[in-house]
């Protein structure tokens, strides 16, 4: 008896080693990928945002919301992989512009633990675990893009991936080392950032989960037309949360700049067909001879299916995954970015972000979205400290493949 277990386990063992070694075959597989957004949308009020009056008495208007549609991202790339490697390489093309998006290789150890290095999302906050064009409520929030925390940079990561637990680790450099030399750079920025996730349950329509992030990076700097180096700096900003027109909202440049921190801890819940995730953020940059600056923000959202079937798990993003085709989602968010401080005299503006999203899974590679959100920004010298709000309809067909 004794014998015939030893050889169950035994043969069972083997099964495992020629699954792992059948999983990483040395054999090149090439896997293309691409995608096509379609945005059409209309704005009210129809007008300026603002207008004021000049010191010469002429009346000056503020930016101005334009009915219309855009193709705003079309991307083209391909897979690689290779017994345990990995590579891939993504160039998007949107408004004329051309330019690398993820430019990556990676190594998996195994199934739980790989390290990658190149051109890409690092691991900070849920919603890095999804592409822009995933993004549950349509666009990434206000907050996410005003604090760069979802922007590429070059950078080598680790990432483990196991049961309760996720933890991605990362050292950066600044994304401005994708387009400039170090010597144009002045002084290359440098960071390190962490993500930490533990899940206790993680099954489809049952998931709790909680995790925090860290962020640190040095200042950016530039070369000065005498050729010295300028002081540190760091410069963030966001748009209106629509991609048919381009309109600054918010925008805080900090000078005398040493280095930013930034804290953003992460909620997601689901039962069947509801769910809820939500993220916080905080930041603060230190500075030499002025008082730091500081910022906050946060959004939240209410996620249901009126047809599909519960809420399921991705590992790999470490959040909730993809609804089924033929799904509809319904979502009702709201979103809070405070970008002035008054004690460093920088007023960068407050905004709130009030949204309904549906979203049509047509199949594996094809989604439909209806969006309307309401936002209005106030004490915002990009927007010369006039109160502004926008109503918007946008729809968008896209495919991901």
């Amino acid at each position: 008896m004794r014998a015939i277990r030893l050889a169950a386990i035994g043969a069972a063992a083997l099964v495992g080693v020629l699954s792992a070694q059948a999983q990483y075959e040395n054999k090149v597989k090439i896997q293309p990928t691409g995608r096509i957004l379609l945005d059409g949308a209309v704005y009210a009020p129809d007008g300026a945002l603002y207008k004021t009056t000049d010191a010469d008495g002429e009346t000056v208007y503020g930016p101005k919301f334009g009915d219309g549609v855009a193709l705003p991202d079309i991307r083209m790339g391909a897979k690689v992989s290779y017994g345990h490697w990995q590579a891939k390489i993504d160039v998007g093309y949107g408004y004329q512009k051309l330019g690398f998006k993820d430019v990556y290789i990676q190594y998996n150890f195994n199934p739980e633990n790989y390290i990658r290095g190149g051109y890409y999302v690092h691991q900070f906050g849920l919603n890095a675990a999804t592409s822009s064009s995933m993004k549950p409520m349509m666009e990434a929030p206000t907050t996410d893009d005003f604090f760069k925390a979802t922007g590429r940079n070059v950078g080598v990561g680790f990432v483990h991936d196991k049961d309760q637990f996720f933890t991605g680790v990362s050292a950066i450099l600044d994304g401005t080392s994708m387009t400039k030399p170090a010597n144009e750079q002045g002084r290359v920025s440098v960071g390190g950032l962490t993500r930490l996730v533990w899940r206790p349950l993680h099954k489809e329509g049952l998931i709790a989960q909680v995790g925090t992030s860290f962020w640190y990076q040095s200042a950016l700097h530039s070369i000065e037309e005498d050729g010295a180096v300028s002081q540190g700096f760091f410069n963030y900003s966001a748009n209106f949360p629509t991609r048919v027109n381009k309109i600054g909202m918010l925008e805080a440049y900090v000078t005398d700049a040493k280095g930013v921190f930034k804290f953003s801890p992460e909620l997601v819940l689901a039962y069947n067909r509801i769910a809820f995730e939500g993220q916080y953020y905080y930041m603060s940059i230190g500075r030499k001879d002025a008082p730091n600056y500081k910022a906050q923000g946060a959004y939240g959202m209410v996620r249901g299916l009126l047809i599909g079937s519960s809420y399921g798990y991705s590992h790999g993003d470490a959040g909730l995954a993809t609804p089924a085709p033929k799904s509809l989602e319904m979502i009702a968010g709201y979103n809070y970015t405070d970008a002035s401080c008054s004690k460093a005299d920088i007023y960068g503006g407050r905004s709130n972000d009030f949204s309904v999203t549906l979203n049509y899974y047509i199949n594996k590679y094809m989604l439909a979205r209806l969006r309307y959100p309401y936002t209005n920004v106030s004490n915002s010298e990009a927007l010369e400290f006039h109160k502004c709000h926008v109503n918007t309809v946008q729809a968008r067909i896209q495919i991901l493949f």
